[in-house]
């Protein structure tokens, strides 16, 4: 594959050499952090564990004085910045394997599961390895709209989409069941293509994993508070709204913002370990913002390196950040970044856009950096 950027100076041809170049470049990178790895990292995410815990106990105790206002609105926020804690920067990279290395059981990714109502093997198999290893890839990549949107020029428009904001915004506020229900593929099941006993044993996981998280948020803690059982359980559903409009956000903004790249699976047949680095590079979008942001962000508003390293630990996102970037721009290779109000903006307004059928709208593309991808010729028969 060779990569041609179109800058405003002219045509830049990355050639395969380049590439592979970026790519040793890249491997090098992570194998100097890899061995770095030890006691600030498992300090690091001890430190989240214990700031998550507080915050819950915090919410728990709190809401017994959930008839005084000022209480009840302490223990929404305690709460969801514990959910937000477990979800984003506790669940999501020990599930990624980024701390397998400290052979701790509570932070293995094979045993580990999180508060939220998907199961944690289903959302490695549709996230870690399905959308990870084919990052934006039509056809492969069922991130790319989840089944329900059209977030790309390259989905095709049919009437349906007309309802696109509204999807969007019923997938944000109700965006752990929508991971819960993404490995079932619930489109292909309606168009046929997925039978009973294709999704049995996941339906019956969701089934398992839902009643429990439902019986814990709705029931169990809304009893215990007994006569506050009403403040209880509109502060877990407050707590829970939070976390989905806030993991939706994030994890929107790095994947859907203006400037994204998408590929074919013609484009990435057979593609080498410096082509999927590129393909990583162009397919996501980080998110400027403070030290605490990038925390609850579960730093994946340095989308970009966490699709470079999936494994590595989140902590060390920021601290490559700036060499990744320096390759960009040492291989004419855009570096999507931006404050969250621009980045959000951009992916609603490709929402409402991407409604509408092509020949009303122009195509998305960013003002100052075009990237587009050629095979070379001896593989088109040339």
């Amino acid at each position: 594959m060779t990569i041609l950027t179109v800058t405003e100076d002219g045509p830049l041809v990355l050639s395969p050499q380049d590439v592979e170049e970026l790519g040793k470049a890249l491997d090098e990178l992570r194998a100097r952090i890899v061995a770095d790895l030890g006691d600030r990292d498992r300090e690091y995410i001890y430190s989240i564990i214990k700031a998550q815990r507080g915050f819950e106990i915090a919410g728990r105790g709190l809401l017994y004085l959930g008839f005084l206002p000022p209480f009840w609105l302490a223990s929404v926020a305690a709460l969801s910045l514990s959910k937000i804690l477990d979800n984003m920067e506790i669940g999501h990279n020990v599930m990624h394997g980024q701390y397998d290395w400290m052979r701790e059981p509570g932070l293995n990714s094979r045993e580990f599961e999180w508060d939220t109502v998907c199961p944690a093997d289903q959302w490695k198999h549709s996230h870690n390895y399905m959308h990870h290893t084919y990052t934006n890839i039509h056809g492969r990549d069922r991130d790319i709209g989840y089944g329900i949107l059209r977030i790309d020029q390259g989905q095709k428009w049919n009437p349906y989409y007309l309802g696109n904001p509204v999807y969007a915004f019923l997938l944000m506020l109700l965006f752990e069941w929508g991971v819960m229900v993404h490995d079932l593929e619930v489109d292909n099941i309606l168009q046929g293509k997925r039978k009973w006993s294709d999704i049995k044993r996941l339906v019956k996981g969701q089934w398992r994993k839902a009643g429990r998280q439902v019986l814990k948020d709705y029931v169990v803690f809304p009893l215990l508070s007994g006569p506050l059982f009403v403040t209880t359980l509109a502060g877990n559903v407050t707590a829970n709204l939070v976390r989905n409009v806030w993991a939706y956000s994030i994890i929107f903004c790095g994947h859907f913002p203006s400037g994204v790249q998408t590929f074919t699976e013609d484009e990435t047949a057979e593609e080498t370990r410096g082509e999927w680095y590129v393909r990583q590079m162009l397919g996501s979008a980080n998110i400027s913002g403070s030290r605490l942001f990038h925390i609850l962000s579960g730093n994946l508003s340095h989308q970009i390196e966490h699709h470079l390293f999936p494994d590595l630990p989140s902590n060390r996102y920021p601290e490559i950040a700036p060499e990744v970037r320096a390759l960009c721009e040492k291989y004419g290779l855009p570096y999507n970044t931006g404050p969250l109000h621009r980045q959000i903006g951009s992916v609603w307004a490709k929402i409402f856009r991407l409604a509408l059928p092509d020949r009303l709208t122009r195509s998305d593309s960013t003002p100052d950096v075009i990237v587009m991808r050629q095979r070379k010729a001896t593989e088109v028969g040339v």
